[in-house]
């Protein structure tokens, strides 16, 4: 799976900002702009075990793994794991 994002995408999720600005983990919401696709789009990849990078279940909240984006942003080559996170 080539992971493509879109190329008018705001500055606030290019990689070089994700990496001074966030910390262990983000959002889910934010990780989708980053990929460019909507929050929408990323929480049914979560839940289908196919959002590019990787995601942690935190109680009843879902973050996803500030250095896996950075990984899958720069290489283009996501990092799932095909393990579904709830229903």
């Amino acid at each position: 799976m080539d992971i493509q994002t879109s190329t008018s995408h705001d500055a606030r999720f290019s990689p070089t900002h994700i990496r001074v600005t966030w910390a262990g983990t983000g959002s889910v919401e934010d990780a989708s702009k980053a990929f460019g696709f909507s929050r929408s789009k990323g929480y049914t990849l979560v839940r289908q075990g196919m959002f590019p990078c990787r995601v942690l279940r935190i109680g009843r909240s879902t973050r996803v793994v500030t250095a896996s984006l950075l990984r899958v942003l720069e290489s283009g080559e996501p990092e799932y794991t095909g393990i579904s996170i709830g229903s």
